[in-house]
């Protein structure tokens, strides 16, 4: 996608017919992703086109299935980027239906939030706590559910360090998350453009630097942001011994690989380093940190356009113009 490309067509479709079990959403907000990005640049190519990408939803029940029992026309609900699983596979049974097989993605498998409207299951739709405006919800449901899968994976303590690389959207809330959850731990924040390392020092980070600057002290764990490999690198170098990377991102760009090539074994992986990558979210997750968000509460930089300006919001997440998440105006 370059600066002055248009992927995106603003087309009239028919209005999704729901079955008996779905809910009919008038979708006022939508988060933009860099998943978005990665489906136009081909990597990761959805089953069939066209599609409606879009995955951070918000809106009102405009209709229900009759065998929807949880929900009523006029509740306010939100959809992720878990679209439905299969409930039945040992995945799904152990809790980790992110892993399923028959695992469907919003606005990938299925037509997304960058809509008046969307079909979903009303057991994937979710509550939106009254203290967010949807503007605000939007990019909960996604960069936030994804980033509190995250720091959960890194196993952080109160009182340990994390390291957070790239500071976009998720990693910002992480940030966030981390002064209410563990409020003795430090945050070090490595980003390439000074806006952001102001940013997260604004935030409550106690160091911020370029990616390839070196902290005051090794780290317990990273997550890493980025769509990038040089990060990757940089991150397990920084790492205490034991320590862990977790790579929160669907998909890595081909342009920088040869960063790979860097890797030192003794040196970046000896002494039970490890890597972890983030799959996708769970309801639980979504659930979980829309609850813990409300409670905090939690209030993401957004930065809103126009539906209209959706293929404008790309190209400026993609030229990297990002302070918090940007959010397209629905209705």
């Amino acid at each position: 996608m370059t600066p002055e490309g248009r992927p995106l067509a603003l087309r009239e479709v028919p209005e999704p017919e729901i079955g008996p079990a779905d809910v009919l959403v008038r979708v006022s907000a939508c988060g933009v992703c860099h998943t978005e990005l990665d489906e136009i640049e081909g990597r990761l190519t959805p089953p069939s086109l066209p599609v409606i990408p879009g995955h951070q939803a918000v809106g009102v029940v405009a209709a229900r299935g009759i065998g929807v029992r949880d929900l009523a026309v006029g509740d306010r609900v939100g959809i992720a980027w878990i679209y439905s699983a299969c409930g039945q596979c040992a995945h799904c049974l152990a809790g980790a239906e992110n892993l399923c097989p028959e695992f469907r993605a919003t606005g990938r498998d299925a037509n997304g939030g960058y809509a008046e409207c969307i079909a979903v299951p009303a057991a994937f739709a979710h509550r939106i706590p009254p203290v967010f405006s949807d503007e605000e919800a939007a990019p909960l449901l996604c960069a936030g559910a994804i980033g509190y899968r995250s720091l959960a994976l890194t196993g952080l303590r109160d009182g340990g360090r994390l390291g957070l690389t790239g500071f976009g959207a998720s990693a910002h809330l992480v940030l966030m998350m981390v002064r209410h959850r563990f409020p003795n731990a430090e945050s070090y924040v490595f980003a390439r453009r000074p806006e952001e390392r102001a940013f997260a020092l604004e935030l409550g980070a106690v160091w911020a630097g370029d990616t390839l600057d070196r902290p005051p002290v090794r780290l317990d764990a990273i997550i890493d942001t980025t769509p990038a490999w040089l990060p990757v690198v940089q991150a397990l170098q920084n790492l205490e011994p034991g320590g862990r990377l977790v790579i929160n991102a669907i998909r890595k760009e081909e342009g920088d690989k040869a960063e790979l090539t860097r890797l030192d074994y003794p040196r970046d992986l000896w002494l039970e380093r490890e890597i972890k990558s983030v799959a996708n979210v769970t309801r639980a997750d979504v659930r979980e940190f829309l609850d813990l968000a409300a409670t905090i509460p939690m209030r993401p930089e957004v930065e809103i356009y126009d539906f209209v300006d959706a293929n404008r919001a790309l190209i400026d997440l993609k030229l990297k113009r990002v302070r918090g998440a940007k959010v397209l105006r629905i209705a």
